[in-house]
């Protein structure tokens, strides 16, 4: 009998808690370990800890969930599933070329990952659309704050979906 081994998953929350709404990622992982959550899975806030985020990373997940804000152009709340293409941060880092540890944003976290060989097998952002996000300040605005709980559940639906071997087939 061939057993099926249980997919590792890593969700962090990713954002400034001084910057409005960039908090959201932060608050979703708050809810998310407040609750019980299958085994395999693990939550971090992040916040804007990215060579934390790389390090985590690099010990071995099946799948990374990042939670984050994102500008694409919807309303504010306006939540998306976004599975970025390994493409996009595959490839070395150039001779010279400096990454700066206290300055990585997901994507430099994620192209970081790549060079050093740590990649997770599949990646989703599951990110909501800002209101508030260039100004200091605390709390989330009312449209980003009502879509926490959607986020939530989004969440763990994908977590159910990549604890599937059929998440992970191309």
């Amino acid at each position: 009998m061939n057993a099926t081994r249980e997919k590792q998953i890593l969700v962090a929350g990713v954002g400034n808690a001084w910057m409005q709404d960039d908090a959201f990622g932060g608050e979703v992982a708050r809810r998310l370990e407040a609750d019980a959550l299958p085994s395999g899975v693990r939550v971090m806030d992040v916040g804007t800890g990215g060579l934390d985020l790389a390090y985590e990373v690099m010990r071995g997940y099946d799948a990374l969930v990042l939670v984050d804000v994102s500008r694409q152009g919807g309303a504010p709340g306006t939540l998306y599933v976004i599975e970025p293409p390994r493409d996009e941060f595959a490839g070395p880092i150039s001779d010279g070329e400096s990454i700066d540890p206290h300055g990585m944003d997901p994507r430099t976290v994620l192209r970081f990952v790549s060079a050093v060989g740590g990649w997770p097998g599949k990646v989703v952002v599951v990110a909501c659309e800002p209101s508030a996000v260039d100004d200091v300040g605390l709390g989330l605005t009312p449209p980003v704050a009502a879509a926490v709980e959607r986020a939530v559940a989004l969440v763990r639906e994908t977590i159910d979906e990549l604890r599937t071997d059929a998440a992970y087939k191309v």
